[in-house]
């Protein structure tokens, strides 16, 4: 996509990636203290919401893991990635609303296909055939850091695994596969088994904002953002 050795620095309508969702979290009214993890270039960012920025490891996990050690562990932690430029306030404070009407230990959004081709016919992502209805996931994730430290080997071995949908399926059971080949799995069996599993309730929360599940990972997805932001200015959004 780019010549920057890191993500979150891309060049987006003249300004990092970042920006943009830096923005989006800054702007939303039930954000606190924003932490991002990232190169020392992104100091830039402190002030307003973002009261440090925290020096990235090699993985999204331990960048994951650094971030969330800024925070108390016993109280709910919001998690953006930074490849999500088309992310609005707005979307932010729909997923927190919805996560307020629920109570869990963890909430992951989630996407309606046809949601997000409504809004972005264009726009090419991984989607899973549920009783429900057919979903991708978003790049939102509310939890509270001790959830993820006591399960972090199953989070570590799901992301190592996460384009490799026979060897996940070890993880959640064979049974599961089958289900979901039979479009029979639903969203509250994964929630049990994944509360079985980390010992915490999970709960998925269905954004109507396709833009939280549009992250920008090769060069498709890099030009379809710059084509819906085009010169906007992050002030803007």
């Amino acid at each position: 996509v780019s010549p920057e050795s890191y993500e979150a620095m891309i060049p987006l309508a003249g300004r990092p990636m970042v920006d943009f969702v830096s923005l989006a979290l800054e702007n939303s009214p039930s954000i606190g203290q924003v932490a991002v993890v990232g190169p020392s270039e992104l100091d830039y960012l402190k002030g307003k919401k973002v009261s440090s920025v925290i020096p990235c490891g090699d993985t999204l996990m331990e960048n994951l893991r650094r971030g969330l050690e800024s925070f108390q562990p016993d109280k709910m932690v919001l998690v953006a990635t930074a490849d999500i430029p088309l992310l609005t306030a707005a979307a932010v404070e729909d997923f927190l609303a919805q996560a307020k009407k629920y109570q869990a230990d963890f909430y992951y959004s989630i996407i309606e296909k046809g949601v997000g081709e409504a809004k972005y016919p264009d726009c090419k992502r991984t989607y899973v055939r549920l009783k429900d209805g057919t979903f991708t996931g978003g790049n939102l994730l509310l939890l509270y850091p001790r959830i993820l430290e006591q399960g972090w080997e199953l989070a570590e071995n799901m992301y190592r695994l996460r384009k490799e949908p026979l060897k996940m399926c070890r993880l959640l059971g064979w049974g599961f596969f089958a289900q979901l080949l039979l479009g029979r799995l639903t969203i509250s069996k994964l929630e049990d088994r994944f509360e079985q599993l980390l010992g915490a309730k999970g709960k998925a929360i269905i954004s109507p904002y396709p833009e939280v599940g549009i992250d920008v990972d090769k060069p498709a997805d890099y030009e379809l953002a710059a084509k819906y932001i085009g010169n906007r200015s992050p002030v803007a959004m």
